[in-house]
């Protein structure tokens, strides 16, 4: 920056000097600018470290992870400390593609109009949401999803990836967007 500065003021010798003052001014504005803008940058990743509290420090905004030893009583109060979003779906009960979807769907209460499909959950989770107004983040927890021969593990991967596409999609907004999961 100071040889930037020291160029500008060599070239600029030949005009008067209430001109070389002006650019200077012009010039100290814009890295002014610069540092507060940098400065408040960095404020605000810090805030947000602080805030992600003890238990989801470690745990990127937007992924999607096995529960391991996070337990849900634990990520609800989380979510709620930080103002985020909980949304939490148990479908131990289902068997097929079409039941966990339903299940999803009746505790993320989507609309009714909600196609049962991974595109429609998809629209819900991302665009339909985001329409609705600004986001503090989510927290989502799929528990028990099923390991059956009409669920199996490419049905699994095929909706962790729906989950996978909406961490992303927030993730560019610079909204929180985690997800847990278990399997039976």
């Amino acid at each position: 920056m100071l040889k930037f500065a020291t160029s500008i003021r060599d070239s600029l010798q030949k005009y008067k000097t209430t001109q070389i003052a002006y650019v200077f001014d012009c010039f100290n504005i814009i890295v002014n600018i610069y540092m507060l803008s940098a400065a408040q940058s960095r404020e605000e990743e810090s805030q947000e470290s602080s805030t992600d509290g003890s238990l989801l420090r470690a745990v990127p905004r937007n992924v999607v992870q096995s529960i391991r030893a996070f337990r849900v009583t634990d990520l609800q109060s989380e979510a709620m400390r930080l103002g985020q979003h909980f949304l939490y779906a148990h479908s131990a009960q289902a068997t097929t593609r079409q039941q966990v979807l339903a299940a999803i769907a009746e505790s993320f209460h989507v609309p009714k109009h909600f196609g049962k499909n991974y595109d429609a959950l998809s629209e819900c989770l991302t665009s339909m949401v985001h329409k609705a107004g600004e986001q503090p983040g989510f927290v989502v927890v799929l528990e028990q999803l099923p390991n059956t021969p009409k669920f199996d593990k490419e049905a699994r991967e095929n909706l962790l990836d729906v989950f996978r596409d909406a961490a992303d999609y927030w993730g560019e907004k610079k909204v929180a967007f985690r997800v847990f999961f278990s399997f039976q």
